[in-house]
């Protein structure tokens, strides 16, 4: 069996068409139910609706960023098995995205508008963290999902309390991230010094205030 070469120009159009379905399409998923789907239907006041989908808005661009950060990890990374291992991080993290788009429609939401602008600046990351080597690369991903959890812990404890179905997303988010930190470190990854992780915190930051609102 022959594998397949791909020039410049066929890769650039590969990560093309991998930002569009991210953005605005429908990228390839592991197949997973819904969480949610177990959930009971729930009507919640006005209030406690908006905060729940400006939380979910969060999410979702958060989910965005890490199919990003994974498809700039993937171009540059130098051993197939990383490759093949941000490959698959970033198909699982295609069911997070789902699952919270499809809760963002049904709390009569949309998106972040800024979604495109993070996608750019966290691919821009990703892709310059796998140029660096393997082992940081991989320590990238593991304090990327530590700093995830840290937000979805947050949030769990902002949710209205009866809005189970973005509860159950979350939840099955905070298991799937803590895998992959577990995998990342257990493939060789590094703790990234304490400025990196600092500045990695003040850019999430700004992502999770922004969206928040828009």
């Amino acid at each position: 069996m022959t594998s397949r070469y791909y020039t410049a120009t066929d890769t650039l159009l590969i990560h093309f068409d991998q930002a569009v379905r991210t953005l605005f399409g429908r990228s390839m998923t592991t197949g997973r139910p819904n969480p949610a789907d177990d959930a009971p239907p729930v009507e919640l006041p006005p209030t406690e609706q908006t905060e729940a989908m400006r939380l979910m808005r969060v999410n979702h661009t958060g989910e965005v960023c890490a199919q990003a950060l994974y498809r700039g990890q993937a171009l540059t990374a130098r051993l197939n098995t990383v490759r093949d291992r941000m490959d698959q991080a970033s198909i699982e993290e295609n069911d997070h995205l789902a699952w919270c788009e499809t809760r963002l429609k049904e709390l009569d939401s949309h998106p972040s508008l800024l979604n495109p602008l993070f996608y750019a600046g966290a691919f821009t990351i990703g892709a310059l963290a796998g140029k660096i080597g393997d082992r940081w690369s991989l320590g990238f991903v593991a304090e990327t999902e530590h700093q995830v959890i840290e937000h979805l812990n947050a949030h769990l404890s902002r949710l209205p309390a009866n809005d189970r179905p973005s509860r159950a997303i979350l939840e099955q988010m905070r298991e799937d991230e803590s895998r992959h930190a577990t995998d990342a470190l257990a493939g060789g990854g590094a703790r990234l010094p304490l400025p990196i992780r600092l500045l990695m915190k003040g850019v999430s930051k700004v992502m999770t205030q922004t969206t928040y609102w828009i």
